[in-house]
């Protein structure tokens, strides 16, 4: 497997660190991040291939601008009440999943899914 980067941008702290660790397993390096700006800093700085981010800390608006400045990035949304509702207008933001918070599983299982389907589809 590839050496992935992955930017986590939460606004649970004990989500956050319960994600890093959950996907330290399956990506080479994961990173925490407090801010948009510091997301968007990092994303670049070390070349994230995978971002999970709360869409309690960011709006669609703002998951919309990051997708189309980043646009060859997977990145996967969560929300603690992530719903049926939520999920047309997050996929057309950009993003590839939307998951619930808690479900580290999940939220990992999408992250690698969309970027191996990424990486095929520029391989083919």
């Amino acid at each position: 497997m590839q050496a992935l980067s992955v930017v986590l941008l939460q606004g649970d702290s004990r989500i956050a660190q319960s994600l890093a660790a959950s996907m330290s397993s399956s990506f080479h390096s994961v990173h925490a991040v407090q801010s948009l700006a510091e997301l968007r800093a990092r994303m670049a700085r070390y070349r994230a291939e995978v971002v999970v981010v709360d869409l309690e800390v960011i709006s669609v608006s703002e998951l919309q601008k990051l997708c189309q400045e980043f646009p060859g990035i997977t990145i996967v949304c969560t929300h603690r009440l992530a719903d049926e509702e939520m999920w047309a207008p997050t996929l057309n933001a950009g993003a590839a999943d939307i998951c619930p918070a808690s479900d580290t599983l999940a939220i990992t299982a999408a992250a690698l899914r969309n970027v191996n389907c990424r990486s095929t589809a520029a391989r083919a």
